[in-house]
């Protein structure tokens, strides 16, 4: 089964997913730039996701805290496992939502020029200026509803385990008023981790599990508490 798998991706999956990818991030750029950014920079890019993962055959399943408003900003926080996070969140989180991204990723053909144009975030750490100019875009971008997702780890993991959380999601939520959602991701380190580079997937149920809101008026006592729930469920 698993040579199969592998040969209905090679044959079958990889090209629907490179030409979807293609034909989705010009149309988020066009469509961002001659009409709103906040429709173009979500819902193409959600269906997109999820026809990443239907295409590979992988079931997901949703775990939603009914704290969480759907007319409420906020930024969710997630443990970063593997390069299939991005598809997980974007498809499955069931919200208008912007990323906040390092700055070289811009540099992506195609995904890069797209998320400029949907006003995705890119964090720019080149000096307090700089971090200053990324306050001010997410104050202006993250209101009526629109909700920020950040992988506080910075990084993907290595061996599948949680590394250190940095300040920054939590000192902009501080900063704009905003609650914090912790996300927990499970199955996408399984699927395709980090030490795998761009190969073949492997096949494996992913979760996605939103939980209650916390204050983020205490930033060490945020963070904290954010990472202990999301590891729980780990």
């Amino acid at each position: 089964m698993k040579f199969l798998y592998r040969v209905y991706q090679l044959f079958i999956a990889a090209p629907v997913i490179v030409i979807s990818t293609i034909i989705t991030s010009l149309t988020i750029a066009i469509g961002a730039s001659l009409g709103s950014a906040h429709f173009w920079g979500y819902w193409p890019g959600r269906y997109w996701s999820k026809v990443v993962c239907r295409i590979l055959l992988l079931p997901v399943h949703v775990e939603v805290d009914p704290a969480i408003r759907k007319d409420k900003s906020y930024v969710f926080v997630a443990n970063h496992q593997g390069s299939m996070d991005i598809f997980l969140i974007y498809g499955y989180i069931g919200r208008n939502f912007k990323w906040m991204m390092k700055k070289s990723l811009r540099k992506m053909p195609f995904i890069g020029l797209a998320c400029e144009k949907a006003r995705h975030i890119f964090v720019d750490k080149s000096g307090p200026k700089a971090i200053e100019a990324t306050y001010r875009q997410a104050r202006e971008t993250l209101q009526g509803g629109t909700s920020l997702v950040v992988f506080p780890e910075g990084a993907r993991t290595f061996d599948g385990k949680m590394i250190p959380f940095r300040r920054g999601a939590y000192a902009l939520a501080q900063e704009i008023g905003l609650e914090i959602v912790p996300i927990t991701i499970k199955g996408c380190f399984e699927v395709l981790p980090r030490t795998k580079g761009f190969s073949f997937v492997e096949w494996h149920p992913l979760h996605l599990i939103m939980h209650a809101p916390i204050p983020s008026n205490d930033i060490n006592k945020a963070m904290e508490q954010s990472r202990e729930i999301i590891e729980k469920d780990l």
